[in-house]
């Protein structure tokens, strides 16, 4: 029983305060006899394993709804109007996901400190950038519209309830374990959600990283390395796109531009450079069926619980299937019988930092233009447990909040002190009411209005009807920009830099039935050079995107079955494309006996990184030292320190298309010119040794699946509630982006037609409860590449082998 094992490891719990970074002190929040309490502790969580909700009367409730509950407890809620169809949303989703609910938003909110007192810095990070003043500024919106406002709510409301009904023994667990108690939703917390994934999916900051490397090797080098048209990129949308619109007038350039003050790297904290996604749609002409199917799986952390929450939301207005993020309304990706959508990041740039020039007699006044101008204080007050509050006051300028001022050490180099940080999701904005809309979208038409009130994060978002329309609209609040604008630090006191405008929604790019008969995004770059805007961004090198191309380029017939293999598909395009050019320089060198299993090994390979394959360590090993073997000496800087290498796809076309290159000479040495034969051998000889020292003597342990492997990991890191060293296939780069810690965490494809069906997997479980055999029952199905059925029921009289229960809920008035 999965109870027997947490149990264990719940009397080692120490070993949870070492993975929170705080002490087992005086002050900590963990109470070992509130924990252990026989009528009040965790074992009244294990009462609650398979607890079936019973029906009940839940004040706020309009009128009676039913929840039918599938096998793999999702539940297909039945309500009569928007409101309770909301409501009752919330109300489950509480009863599943609280505890992620409550530490997700704490995050964004800079509030954990209130629960574990050594995060107050990351706190004052949050508050510093502007996360819960974005928030504020998306529920100011939102409550000024009135689709927005009942979503949120009802949802509010909902969450409430739950909480409401709640005793001190039956709080979630991890409550329990840090000792602290649920508190009441409301809009504000559901904008916080949002608005922390809009920072993990946007907070890029190139800029930072580009002005450190432009001011230590020169304007030449960025253009030569970081600004060269990248290789093999197939675009998000067709090369042969037209564009049918008038431009609007690009903003006016500064007359040469501006250098800031860089300083060396020290922590630089950044969102996770792995997370990314897939989608991709085909169109009847392709398909054996004659209607569109489309895919998705967004790549992302893998936690548990994890950060998605199935559900089949029914009202008379709307049938909608998907996942939800815990805590905020609607299905984020999904379907109804007449449509399909998923998404993927986009990636463009939507966050710059500016360079402040403060009053040297008056901290609060910064100069832009001819003028001085007054900064607001914002005041953030941040409660610790257990000790004082702490008052910060953040200066709020026109371009955004001065996250630290020039003489505070920031949190992360990533916020670099004494600027300011302009970015599109502190603007208001209506993303509930975008997906409002896409909930009940019945063609085209809806999409592209659903689409127009969202801003942020920027996504590609994929498209087909059963009508037999597919679309890709690479959407959101992208700002207009002279060329270069954006790409490094930018001057706070020159109104050249101030962001213009944005691209006019018409004008984002897009593709419509396009004559191939199918789209698809990767992450990669969405346009070609004949864009008419300038659109800068953290884009994904080809390999994901090129696979996908070819793979639907010639496939035809397609079924169902065609597209949940494309997503498992784990062909490495990057060694596809590399490794026979690096082969071929070893065919004449001496080898050891080992170095030559190892060469045998990736001469026999077929590129597929499968978990029981062991050359695709030996290549990433290979690789790896490759990279740094090339880029080391010039990017390690006395002044700077180490700076970003570039791109994966710019080592590629060096080694493929310019082995005379000057980089493969290492600067540090004096004897020789290093020549590409040099680096390639002296790297394939350290990979070797540096497997044989962090993986043993060549054994299985080299396989793939073991020697990467994949960690789903608990929120809050406890081990026994986590689910470790999986032996899974695929990688970062490759369509099927497993990796060690992030990858697909939503498998979607949808047939549409005359009856949609669809399938679907997530890496975690409906419940957020360890004990729960619904708390990570997906996994292992997830590793093996398998797919659920997803049950769409039209109506909650409908009868379906795989619904095995029935839930009731009555209005109880107010």
């Amino acid at each position: 029983m999965k109870w027997v094992k947490f149990i264990i490891s719940a009397s080692i719990t120490l070993a949870l305060f070492y993975l929170l970074n705080f002490p087992v002190i005086e002050k900590t929040p963990f109470a070992i006899g509130d924990f252990a309490n026989p009528y009040s502790g965790f074992w009244q969580n294990g009462e609650m394993i398979e607890e079936q909700l019973d029906d009940r009367e839940i004040p706020g409730l309009q009128e009676s709804v039913i929840v039918q509950w599938d096998n793999r407890g999702v539940p297909h809620v039945f309500a009569r109007n928007a409101h309770d169809l909301y409501f009752v949303q919330g109300y489950l989703t509480a009863r599943d996901r609280l505890w992620q609910m409550d530490i997700i938003t704490r995050a964004g909110a800079g509030r954990v400190a209130e629960v574990i007192p050594e995060r107050v810095e990351f706190d004052r990070y949050r508050r510093r950038t502007g996360m819960l003043y974005a928030a504020e500024m998306a529920v100011k919106a939102a409550m000024a519209d009135e689709t927005s406002r009942l979503a949120m709510e009802a949802l509010s409301d909902g969450v409430n309830a739950w909480i409401d009904q709640l005793t001190p023994a039956k709080y979630p667990l991890e409550f329990k374990v840090l000792n602290y108690a649920p508190e009441a939703w409301s809009p504000l917390k559901s904008a916080l959600l949002l608005k922390y994934m809009s920072w993990n999916l946007s907070a890029r900051n190139n800029e930072v990283l580009w002005s450190r490397t432009r001011t230590a090797l020169g304007d030449s080098v960025m253009s030569e390395l970081f600004f060269r048209k990248p290789l093999n990129m197939k675009t998000i949308i067709p090369a042969d796109n037209a564009w049918d619109f008038k431009p609007v007038e690009a903003p006016k350039a500064p007359d040469s531009l501006f250098s800031a003050t860089m300083l060396a790297f020290e922590n630089m904290l950044q969102p996770a450079p792995d997370l990314g996604s897939n989608n991709w749609v085909v169109d009847g002409s392709k398909t054996l069926s004659g209607y569109p199917i489309l895919s998705n799986d967004p790549h992302l952390g893998l936690n548990l619980p994890s950060i998605w929450y199935e559900m089949q939301l029914v009202s008379p207005e709307m049938n909608v299937y998907g996942v939800t993020l815990p805590g905020a309304p609607g299905v984020i990706i999904g379907f109804n019988e007449n449509i399909a959508w998923g998404v993927t990041n986009a990636g463009v740039d939507v966050m710059d930092w500016y360079q402040m020039h403060f009053h040297p007699e008056d901290p609060w006044k910064y100069r832009f233009g001819e003028e001085w101008r007054e900064a607001t204080p914002r005041i953030e007050e941040v409660h610790v447990r257990g000790e004082a509050t702490i008052i910060d006051t953040i200066a709020m300028t026109h371009l955004g909040p001065v996250a630290y001022r020039a003489n505070e050490e920031s949190y992360t180099d990533a916020i670099p002190s004494g600027m300011a940080l302009r970015w599109v999701a502190h603007d208001p904005s209506l993303e509930v009411k975008a997906f409002w809309l896409l909930n009940r979208a019945v063609g085209y038409n809806d999409f592209v209005e659903a689409l127009s009130f969202y801003d942020c994060p920027a996504q590609n978002f994929v498209f087909a009807s059963r009508h037999g329309d597919i679309a890709m609209h690479h959407n959101g609040k992208i700002p207009l920009r002279w060329k270069h604008q954006g790409r490094f630090i930018s001057d706070g006191s020159n109104p050249a830099y101030e962001w213009q405008g944005y691209i006019p929604k018409a004008h984002i790019p897009y593709s419509k039935n396009p004559a191939r008969g199918f789209l698809g995004s990767a992450n990669q770059n969405p346009v070609t050079g004949n864009y008419p805007y300038q659109m800068y961004g953290f884009y994904a090198t080809f390999e994901r995107g090129a696979r996908i191309h070819e793979r639907l380029e010639e496939m035809n017939n397609i079924t169902p079955e065609d597209m949940m293999a494309l997503q498992n598909d784990n062909l490495n395009l990057h060694a596809r494309s590399a490794l026979p050019a690096m082969l071929a320089s070893l065919q004449d060198e001496e080898l050891s006996l080992f170095e030559y299993r190892n060469l045998e090994l990736l001469q026999g390979w077929d590129y597929e990184s499968h978990r029981d394959s062991i050359a695709p360590i030996i290549f990433k090993y290979w690789w790896d030292n490759f990279e740094k073997l090339i880029w080391e000496d010039e990017f390690s800087h006395p002044e700077f320190g180490q700076l970003k290498f570039p791109r994966k796809d710019v080592t590629i076309g060096l080694l493929l298309n310019e082995p005379d290159s000057r980089y493969f000479d290492n600067i540090l040495t004096e004897d020789y010119p290093e020549t590409l034969a040099d680096i390639l051998l002296l790297s394939f000889q350290r990979a070797d040794l540096e497997l044989s020292e962090e993986l043993g003597q060549f054994s299985e342990d080299w396989r793939w699946g073991k020697s990467r492997g994949t960690d789903i990991t608990h929120l809050a890191r406890i081990p026994g509630m986590s689910r470790l060293a999986l032996n899974t296939n695929g990688n970062r780069g490759i369509v099927n982006a497993t990796g060690k810690t992030q990858g697909p965490s939503w498998r979607m494809v949808v047939a549409l037609g005359p009856e949609v069906k669809a399938w679907g997997i997530y890496p975690g479980g409906q419940s957020g409860n360890p004990g729960s055999s619904n708390y990570d029952a997906f996994i292992d199905d997830w590793v093996e590449g398998q797919y659920y059925e997803l049950i769409y029921l039209k109506s909650p009289a409908e009868t379906h082998p795989d619904v095995v229960a029935k839930t009731i809920l009555k209005g109880g008035g107010k």
